[in-house]
Parts: structure tokens; C-alpha cells; sequence
């Protein structure tokens, strides 16, 4: 598996490899002064364990993007592997979706809000992005934008699996707009997968000023025509089959 080196300055080196069968891009944060790291949405505990032992790294967080099965598969093991040493973190409001995890620590900030975090000497921020699920949780600090399913670099997350809404997730991308309009252009969005652009490239990182000109959902999310337009937002497939035999059984 191909490891990326997608930052690397005196602060911190962020990594990115994209695992498993749905294109998943996993993110490695490591303090160079504490030699700390967080993983962030696991898809092999460890694989991401061997990367830190190699390079000398103490493998101390996990943190969630949001609780679909692709980006919490190696949670597990990393805990089975490493045990009280590392904290798993995720947002309380997963819980709203049925998700029943353990986690060390829970994150409550109300949705479009955000709270501090820290990793050694770096400092981020979880904010609270709702829509694709209840407590899907976007990460901003030291240079990036770790935007797991909420935002890819073309278009954003679909909203009809059991715990999404597009109406909140629209709301959303208009607070992470706002947050992304006030950072430096040159800034990483990381998404939580490789999905090919409407000219055929699929790039697994982007400057933030390029998402703003040119994702297609951060576009369409001040006119109802074309938010309602968007092709992404819902599927006919059998998770979202799935999801509708739920939301029944809550009625």
C-alpha cells in the first residue's frame, strides 16, 4: 500500500494511503516534537501501527470522522494492539444513528460549532459538520482540512443513508464554506475518499481555494434549484433500501 507524504514541515508530517475496496483515504497527524500521532478513520489498525513503529512514532490518538463501518474497520484492532495507550474520539451524536462503540472520549459540541484539541504541540479543531451523519466530525488545524464524508473535493457526501439529512447537510457546507473562506487558500482539503472529478481526474488532495471555486456542492448550496438538482445526495442502492427500512421502524 502506497503511502503519501502530503505534508511535511518543523511542525508536522500528515500522511495519506488509500485503503480498502470503497477508496478510502486515511490520514496519519504526527507531531515531530512529541513524536505523537493520531490516525484518523482507521481502515487497518495494523497496518497504520507498522507505519509508526518504522518511523520511531508513538501512535496515541484515533480519531472519527463519523461511525459508517469503512472509516471505523480498524478501530479495534488498533485498540487490541495498543490498548489504554491510545484514546479513540468521536462526536456523541453518532449515537443518534444507532452506533454502540466504546470510545475513550466523546466530543458534544452542538452541530456547526466546534471545540479544541490537541496532538503534542499541534492544535486543531473538531467542528461538528451534520448531514451525512449525525455527528460527523470535520478536523481543521496546522494546514489542513480533514473533511471525511461531509466534503470531497468535488461534491459532498450522500445524505440518505439512516442518520443523514440534506437539509442539515446543506447548512452545513454553508458553515464549512464560512470556516474555509477564513483560512489561507493554500491550505489541504483531505477527504475521507478518492472520487473521480467531473474532468475525469481524481486527485486525493486539493487547495482550499480550489474547493471553493470549483466543488459542485459548496456551488449549488445558496439556490434550492440547484441543491435539489445535485445527483449525489441519494442513491437507489441497498443502503439506502436499508436506511428507509429503518427510518419505517422509527414511525
Amino acid at each position: 500500500m502506497q503511502v503519501t507524504e502530503v505534508i511535511s514541515n518543523d511542525r508536522i508530517v500528515v500522511l495519506q494511503a488509500q485503503l480498502g475496496e470503497w477508496d478510502n483515504l486515511n490520514h496519519l497527524l504526527v507531531c515531530l516534537s512529541t513524536k505523537q500521532a493520531a490516525i484518523i478513520d482507521p481502515f487497518d489498525g495494523m497496518f497504520w501501527q507498522e507505519v509508526c513503529t518504522k518511523r520511531g512514532w508513538n501512535l496515541r490518538e484515533v480519531w472519527l470522522t463519523h461511525s459508517h463501518w469503512d472509516h471505523v474497520k480498524g478501530v479495534k484492532k488498533t485498540k487490541a494492539l495498543l490498548g489504554q495507550e491510545v484514546q479513540v474520539r468521536s462526536h456523541a451524536f453518532e449515537r443518534q444513528r444507532g452506533w454502540e462503540d466504546e470510545v475513550d472520549h466523546e466530543w458534544t459540541n452542538e452541530a456547526n460549532t466546534h471545540t479544541s484539541l490537541t496532538l503534542g504541540s499541534l492544535t486543531f479543531e473538531a467542528h461538528c459538520t451534520p448531514g451525512h451523519t449525525p455527528g460527523h466530525t470535520t478536523f481543521i488545524g496546522e494546514g489542513v482540512v480533514i473533511s471525511g464524508d461531509c466534503l470531497f473535493l468535488g461534491r459532498c457526501g450522500r445524505t440518505d443513508l439512516y442518520g443523514g439529512d440534506p437539509n442539515v447537510q446543506r447548512a452545513t457546507l454553508r458553515y464549512l464554506r464560512e470556516q474555509m473562506h477564513g483560512l489561507p487558500e493554500d491550505w489541504l482539503v483531505l477527504p475521507g475518499h478518492q472520487y473521480v472529478l467531473e474532468d475525469g481526474q481524481t486527485p486525493t488532495t486539493m487547495r482550499i481555494g480550489d474547493v471553493l471555486d470549483s466543488n459542485e456542492a459548496l456551488l449549488a448550496v445558496d439556490s434550492d434549484q440547484a441543491w435539489a438538482a445535485l445527483p449525489f445526495l441519494a442513491f437507489e442502492d441497498s443502503m439506502a433500501e436499508q436506511a428507509r427500512r429503518r427510518r419505517a421502524k422509527d414511525q
